[in-house]
Formats: structure tokens, sequence, C-alpha cells
């Protein structure tokens, strides 16, 4: 068994943001995610087959849903995002990197 840091090698460019898979099964999925200004296009949403947990360890972030709610998330804050249901990231944190957790299952 290794031992890793979430918060070890971070992206010193943030043209895009990076996507990382720490931990990956049939059916479960525990991604780091760095954002620095960066937010989805501006057509399409994000509709998933299963269910996404999502916290923000650094940083902040806004999450639009397709019914028109917004959700801020600061540090430490944390959400459920059940199976189908549309959204997308309006907006991070465009001054330092907002570091996203994300945990996928069914």
């Amino acid at each position: 068994m290794d031992r890793h840091n979430i918060y070890q090698n971070l992206p010193d460019s943030f043209e895009h943001e990076e996507f990382s898979d720490l931990l990956s099964l049939p059916g479960f999925r525990i991604e780091r995610i760095v954002s620095k200004g960066h937010s989805s296009p501006d057509v399409g949403w994000y509709e998933q087959d299963g269910n996404e947990w999502v916290m923000v360890l650094k940083g902040a972030g806004i999450l639009e849903f397709e019914d028109g709610r917004e959700v801020h998330l600061n540090d430490g804050d944390y959400l459920n995002i059940p199976k189908r249901v549309k959204h997308k990231v309006k907006w991070t944190d465009p001054d330092s990197p907002t570091l996203w957790l994300a945990v996928f299952y069914p």
C-alpha cells in the first residue's frame, strides 16, 4: 500500500481543469478535480447514471441545477447529487485553486 496526499501535485498551469481518479472500482469511483476560474460549457448538463457525492476541500464553487437552483460550496461543504439530476459548474474561484473530491456510486 502506498500513501498519497490529495494536496500534492497540484497543477501549476490552469488552462484546463484537472481530473484525476484516486480510486476506481466497478460501479465506484473517487475523483480529484482541480479548478481555477473554470466552469462547465454554456451548453449541456452533466447527467450521470449513478449518484455523485461532491465536496470542496479548498476554494469555492457554485453548482447550478436544471431547475434553476444554485448551491454555493466553500471549504468543507459537500452535497449529494442523485443520479440523472442535471447539473453543471457555474463558477469556481478565479483567484485560487478549488479542490473538489467527487465520489461516484450506484
